[in-house]
This record gives C-alpha cells, sequence and structure tokens, in this order.
C-alpha cells in the first residue's frame, strides 16, 4: 500500500516541465519503481480544499498562494458548481469533491507510463469517495462515472 495525500485529493496533469512535482514524483515511483496494479482516486465529504475551491471571496493564505494555484486545477468545474442555484451549498460541495475525481482520474491518464499500463491491461484506476458523516464509501462506476455504494452481501 502506498498513500499519497494531498489538498483537495488532486492529481495535476502531466507535465515535465523541470519543476517541483511532489504528486507526480509520487505517482511516477508507485506506477514505475513499485509496479502498484491499482490506483485510487479517494475523495471525501467536507473536504477542505474543495470547499476553498468554491469559495470565490477567500484571499490567499500567504503571499506565495499555494493552495490557490493548486486548487485552481478544477477552476473550470468550481465557477460551474457555483454558480448552480438549484443546488444547496452542501450539495455544490458534494458535487465538486465527486467531479474533482473524475478530473484527477482523467489527469492520471495524461501520464504516459499509467495510460500505457492501463491500456495493456497491467494498471486499474478507480474512483471514490467517502461520505464522513455517514461513514458511507461511494466507489465510481467505471463506464457512466456515477458514484454507487457497493454491494456488501
Amino acid at each position: 500500500l502506498f498513500v499519497l495525500r494531498n489538498v483537495g485529493n488532486l492529481v495535476p496533469p502531466y507535465a515535465p516541465d523541470d519543476q517541483f512535482h511532489s504528486t507526480s514524483a509520487a505517482l511516477e515511483f508507485a506506477v514505475q519503481s513499485l509496479k502498484v496494479k491499482n490506483i485510487v482516486v479517494m475523495g471525501h465529504g467536507r473536504c477542505g480544499g474543495i470547499r476553498a475551491a468554491l469559495d470565490t471571496t477567500a484571499a490567499p493564505l500567504s503571499p506565495g498562494d499555494f493552495i490557490g494555484k493548486w486548487m485552481s486545477l478544477i477552476a473550470p468545474a468550481a465557477e460551474t458548481v457555483s454558480s448552480s442555484t438549484f443546488m444547496t451549498a452542501t450539495e455544490r460541495q458534494t458535487a465538486l469533491e465527486r467531479i474533482s475525481i473524475r478530473y484527477s482520474i482523467a489527469n492520471l491518464r495524461t501520464f504516459p507510463c499509467v495510460s500505457i499500463l492501463e491500456g495493456k491491461g497491467r494498471l486499474s484506476l478507480h474512483g471514490a469517495w467517502f461520505d464522513i458523516s455517514t461513514g458511507e464509501l461511494w466507489v465510481m462506476n467505471k463506464d457512466t462515472g456515477d458514484f454507487e455504494r457497493p454491494d456488501t452481501e
């Protein structure tokens, strides 16, 4: 078990630009050195990073605005979700938490080491969302992208 945690549970797109990329380095290590067979992107309810992405009035936490820049990975989705007047704040939060998992899985596929191994059937990508308030785990259906509670029987 190799675990990587970060704010918002995000995976950035592949960017070989000689910058520091903690998430990308961990992904490369897990896939190419440890030869993991499954990658699970797991988000959770009441995520502070997602809440920050939805808060259009939030000021940067520091001059570097590291959180703001990091959460900009899902800015297009955050703008769409936050403008919905048909959802409550809680529904918007849950929607973006789940959308961010889909974004991260799509971004995983931009990494050559991931897309090649997935194409060969040697690596599987999974999405999951944990509802902290109820203790329920929801798993993303690979075909539809919907989140479903798994059968426990």
